[in-house]
């Protein structure tokens, strides 16, 4: 795992600037602590910090192909690199190291744009190819890595994160009105979409191509589910097989490694699973870890000492409070470098840190279970209110929303009343594409009165929703209800801040590397094809899968519903340690940053303070309020955050042959 930096200057009299480079690497060394490399042509440069996984004394980068014609710098891991590396030395490649990073050089060097569908893994590559001039650039089927991209004047600048680009001279920082709508509606941006005007984002499953023709960009995959009624036919125990056969594969390679591989534990079936895969695979005590919260409401921990003893695991647990959240609360935002309308993304680096501390470089975990498999309670959300609908006036029908958010106070004690005013909005709109999100995004949307009058002006005549809806896929219509709510949360909040805010940039942060066998994109293409019976069985979530681990897990933990990861918000910004929370909360602070209305602000704040009950929506306001403010400070007013890492030591710098 790594990260990656580079430079394309479309002026072929202009070189790469090596101090630039080497800037932009030194802001992101903690994605690669242990060894740095740039390569420097006339008129390009691409550089990596390493985190040395596999092949640690011959994998250092950037790497060439046999005759030095194609350079590679990759942040990621390519999981079947082995069985790649043996048919390619059959077509007469040679090979000088052992890593999954020649793999890749090669197989472009052979299949060119095509080796992207040969490979299995999670990454963000990029290739100069010296020859023609060009940079090839590509990005994993859902964005596990990132790769961010932005132009100057005469040049084309990418960066595994955005604040590489703090150290580009010409790359200026301004915050998107569309962008800042698209966060406080889907929670987060739609790709190529970042939080910052004309910084952009490569899309998952995307390819790139940067000359001095200029920027052509494509997709090579995307995650399709078959029409209503067109799903696959096998039977539920084959499905049951199938899966289990695949499940397995996708643990075993992801388990390739030249230093220890641990697991993230948490108590939930889908971390479970995959820890009980790992010791059926390898027997041996693995390390696992987890982390708790010092409030009951949040806490698993019973959950996760049940899975500890059935599994055998050497387990490292780890405790967060409110006030620990206050505290890496500004920390977590300049590793996300968007705005964010949870706290969840903190427990997340706090516990990576506790996964580094431990001397360990690699875990194994459970994201994209929810997604494929049908997890969420928006899932089952969705049955209800179309249920209801049918009979919007039944007084029984929304009573079945109780049973999906017994963690919510205000929905223990609510009145029907009171469930049709929060769960009715456009209750028989059934036939909208995005039926099942519409609730969601329209309550996210809310905190959008919070803004200043300036920038809900910028933000008038834009309409992210149906934006969205417009570049939906040809067909979208034609899927099963399940099926279109599954891609949504897949390509939206899977990719876009599941995957980002809450996995890579937290597990980074702190030199970490996650691995995600359910987003082997076998198992993802074998999940879309399922019935959807066979994924949400009435209101039964994810239960094939469920199905599968009987009798192989705790029964506790096969039957237990699911339990939404959350994370204390209001506890979190009223403890002693956010005293940053009423300096950026000050009147003359919110009056100068022209963010959002000094008055709004103050009144839920004090809200929040004196009745110390705020509502799901007032808490992601406050939230979303904070870490906006946050980030402008940090990016937009490039302030001295004391975030920065040091200057990458022992840079080792190849020149090219024109220089």
């Amino acid at each position: 795992m790594c990260g990656i930096a580079g430079l394309f200057n479309f002026n072929k009299d202009q070189p790469a600037d090596l101090k630039i480079m080497q800037a932009m690497l030194s802001r992101i060394q903690h994605r690669g602590p242990d060894e740095s490399g740039v390569y420097l042509g006339q008129n390009a440069g691409i550089g990596n910090v390493r985190l040395s996984i596999i092949d640690l004394k011959t994998g250092q980068q950037p790497m060439p192909n046999e005759d030095g014609s194609l350079w590679i710098v990759i942040n990621g891991e390519i999981f079947n690199y082995i069985e790649l590396r043996e048919e390619l030395q059959k077509k007469g490649h040679i090979f000088k190291t052992t890593s999954d990073t020649e793999v890749v050089v090669h197989c472009y060097e052979e299949y060119g744009t095509a080796c992207l569908n040969k490979l299995n893994g999670q990454f963000a590559l990029a290739i100069w190819d010296t020859k023609k001039k060009e940079l090839f650039l590509a990005r994993d089927r859902v964005g596990i890595r990132p790769l961010f991209y932005t132009r100057t004047k005469d040049s084309f600048v990418i960066a595994s994160e955005i604040k590489s680009f703090l150290e580009h001279p010409d790359v200026n920082f301004r915050f998107s009105p569309d962008s800042l709508s698209q966060i406080f509606t889907f929670w987060s941006t739609t790709a190529p979409n970042t939080a910052f005007q004309d910084i952009y984002e490569l899309p998952a499953g995307h390819f790139m191509k940067v000359n001095f023709d200029g920027i052509s960009i494509k997709p090579y995959w995307s995650l399709t589910f078959p029409e209503e009624g067109n799903e696959n036919k096998l039977s539920f125990p084959d499905a049951i097989e199938e899966l289990h056969s695949l499940f397995e594969d996708a643990v075993r390679i992801r388990l390739r490694a030249d230093v220890p591989v641990g697991a993230y534990l948490s108590g939930g079936i889908d971390s479970s699973i995959t820890t009980a895969f790992i010791k059926n695979i390898f027997p041996d005590v693995l390390r696992t870890f987890s982390i708790g919260f010092d409030e009951k409401e949040y806490d698993e921990s019973s959950y996760q000492q049940l899975a500890i003893k059935y599994l055998n695991t050497n387990h490292s647990g780890v405790s967060c409070s409110a006030g620990d959240i206050a505290a890496s609360f500004e920390k977590v935002v300049y590793h996300t470098e968007t705005p964010i309308l949870r706290t969840s993304p903190v427990p997340m680096y706090i516990l990576s840190k506790s996964v580094r501390t431990n001397n360990y470089k690699v875990v194994i975990t459970g994201e994209g279970a929810d997604e494929m498999f049908a997890g969420y309670n928006i899932f089952k959300e969705t049955i209800i209110r179309r249920f209801w609908a049918r009979y919007p006036n039944s007084k029984y029908r929304p009573l079945l929303l109780k049973k999906l958010y017994p963690y919510i106070a205000q929905m223990s004690g609510a009145s029907n009343a009171a469930l049709k005013f929060f769960f009715g909005y456009k209750l028989d709109e059934t036939s909208s594409p995005v039926y099942s999100h519409l609730l969601r995004w329209n309550n996210t949307s809310r905190i959008k009165n919070m803004f200043s009058d300036q920038v809900k002006e910028e933000f008038s005549g834009y309409d992210p929703v149906a934006k969205f809806i417009s570049k939906l896929p040809d067909g979208f219509e034609k899927l099963h209800p399940l099926s279109k709510a599954q891609w949504i949360e897949t390509n939206l909040f899977m990719s876009d801040y599941l995957l980002s805010s809450q996995g890579d940039r937290m597990a980074m942060a702190n030199s970490v590397e996650g691995r995600y066998p359910f987003l082997d994109h076998r198992i993802m293409d074998f999940a879309s094809k399922l019935p959807p019976d066979f994924k949400l069985h009435g209101l039964k979530e994810k239960y094939l899968l469920k199905e599968m681990m009987r009798g192989k897990l705790p029964d506790e933990i096969v039957n237990r519903p699911k339990q939404a990861y959350r994370a204390p918000i209001t506890n979190s910004f009223l403890s002693e340690r956010s005293d940053y929370v009423n300096e950026l909360l000050k009147e003359e602070y919110l009056k100068k940053s022209e963010l959002f209305d000094p008055e709004q602000v103050s009144k839920l704040f004090l809200k929040i303070k004196d009745k110390n009950q705020a509502s799901e929506v007032e808490n992601m306001a406050l939230t979303g309020i904070l870490s906006t403010l946050i980030l402008e400070k940090q990016f937009v007013r490039k302030g001295k955050d004391g975030f920065k890492d040091k200057v990458p030591v022992n840079c080792k710098v190849i020149y090219g042959h024109s220089l």
